[in-house]
């Protein structure tokens, strides 16, 4: 379906301390001493040079080596400062050498752009980010921090949040329960859209769907024989306003969005096989009828809710939420996407209403450790102009789609796939002619407003790597902008690692 150191210190290569020696005076240079005076003179000059050598080599091997301390000088010194019993000086320690600064980590020069592609005018007001799944480096980047809407690539962060709060496995069950008079029976919703009005054994547009007719038979089975008269509908499992008021009336009568209900069949279709259907004006009594029809006779329908504590008579379960996300995310569904969106309020205790969404779907998301902020979320499909989802957030969420941690790998298997045999990236106007060589190697989920167009998920690119990008091309754009992402999708597959964010 189409979307919508103290430097007081002195320096530690001057000597610590250089020995003096406490001689008597020299007689004057014009005496002439006696040889035996001379020959003690040369003993004690000698013995000076020796000890001033010594310390020069203690100062010059402090200086070139710059550790330990300045007095641990050679022997000579040592034993002509004991001749002089002069004191040990207390030794002074070399100022600390600054640890080493840790070498940079440069990144490999990248060389193939896709800077022209991102000037291409059918994109709008581009933002996308594309990162190298296995490492997490962002390789391309314009405006990715930014959170935009997002269109149906919403519908990734709906199916995340129903994983971590529903769980694949879970279902929704429509029940029928006895009423207050006697041949009365309530036709309770449980949130399943996809109930369907076909009968058993005739697949609706909602394979795997359960069917009214089932839900009839079983009730006038656990009547014993008591014909039913009347029918109570109860739709109140959700509630508050059943259309979102940001949304185009146009995408009901054209078939893409039904009003939300807890009660409805078919998704509300006019044609239960077609994916894109007029939808019903009132969806609860349209499967009221349907479920009277089933039951025969003369039935009287109203609209009510259940006793409290009333006995179940009959129960029907849908397609277990893993199965839905496949069949929204591949053809884009609005009606499967709102009514998992709505099942996670309602299962996270916020709400049952629009108004609701939002602080149940962002604490699903929690689950998952990327950061939230700035993303708003106004409905489960992406039909809203008014939800926000950063680029940068995406990718980070389809690292982990890709690793297909904890069941998000439920979200990968449903991804349209580039020149695929169905979905929206099947169809004949994406990824053709020249932008056909990603064909298979692109997994991604489309979206599609009118205020923009947005294509996020996998490439398995042409040089092996692996990654995950996120597309939204904004504002005054056409049908155009979509072959335009295609375009520098493509261009990304064929750069793969290589990708410059020049």
């Amino acid at each position: 379906m189409p979307e919508r150191g103290d430097p007081s210190a002195a320096p530690a290569d001057q000597p610590a301390h250089r020995p003096t020696h406490q001689r008597g005076a020299h007689p004057a240079a014009t005496d002439a001493p006696p040889a035996s005076g001379r020959r003690l003179r040369v003993i004690v000059a000698a013995a000076v040079a020796f000890v001033l050598l010594g310390s020069g080599a203690v100062w010059a091997g402090t200086a070139s080596a710059g550790a330990g301390p300045a007095d641990s000088a050679a022997p000579a010194a040592s034993t002509a400062a004991e001749a002089t019993a002069t004191p040990t000086p207390t030794p002074t320690l070399p100022e600390a050498r600054p640890a080493p600064v840790a070498a940079t980590v440069t990144s490999p020069l990248r060389t193939c752009s896709v800077a022209g592609l991102a000037e291409d005018s059918r994109l709008g007001d581009f933002q996308a980010q594309v990162v190298n799944a296995d490492t997490g480096e962002v390789l391309f980047d314009r405006g990715g921090s930014t959170a935009s809407r997002a269109a149906s690539v919403l519908k990734v962060l709906t199916s995340a949040a129903a994983l971590s709060v529903l769980g694949a496995d879970h279902r929704a069950t429509t029940t029928v329960v006895k009423g207050t008079e006697p041949g009365q029976v309530v036709l309770v919703g449980g949130g399943d859209l996809t109930l369907s009005s076909t009968p058993t054994g005739d697949e609706s547009f909602y394979d795997g769907a359960a069917h009214l007719d089932d839900l009839a038979e079983q009730a006038r089975t656990a009547m014993g024989g008591t014909p039913i008269t009347s029918v109570v509908l109860d739709s109140s499992y959700f509630g508050g306003a059943t259309w979102e008021p940001s949304w185009l009336r146009k995408e009901q009568t054209q078939g893409y969005m039904p009003p939300i209900t807890a009660l409805q069949v078919d998704g509300a279709r006019a044609d239960a096989y077609a994916s894109t259907s007029p939808r019903s004006d009132d969806p609860v009594a349209q499967a009221g009828a349907a479920f009277a029809d089933e039951l025969g006779g003369d039935v009287n329908v109203s609209v009510g809710t259940a006793p409290a504590g009333a006995e179940q008579l009959a129960s029907v379960q849908s397609q277990p939420v893993g199965v839905l996300i496949k069949q929204s995310l591949i053809v884009s569904d609005n009606a499967l996407a709102e009514m998992l969106a709505r099942l996670v309020a309602v299962e996270s205790g916020t709400g049952n209403t629009f108004a609701d969404i939002q602080p149940a779907v962002l604490a699903g998301l929690a689950d998952y450790g990327i950061d939230t902020t700035g993303i708003l979320i106004a409905d489960g499909s992406g039909l809203s102009d008014n939800n926000a989802v950063p680029p940068a957030y995406l990718t980070k969420l389809f690292r982990q789609i890709n690793a297909r941690e904890g069941s998000l790998g439920e979200i990968f298997d449903g991804l349209p796939i580039a020149g695929g045999p169905s979905g929206s990236l099947s169809y004949s106007d994406r990824f053709s002619g020249a932008n056909a060589d990603a064909d298979g190697a692109v997994f991604a989920k489309t979206g599609w407003i009118d205020t923009g167009y947005t294509l996020a998920g996998v490439i398995r690119a042409q040089d092996g790597s692996t990654l995950t990008f996120a597309v939204y091309a904004l504002n005054d754009v056409g049908d155009n902008a979509k072959q335009a992402i295609d375009t520098i999708t493509t261009g990304f597959f064929r750069c793969g690692n290589n990708l410059s964010n020049n």
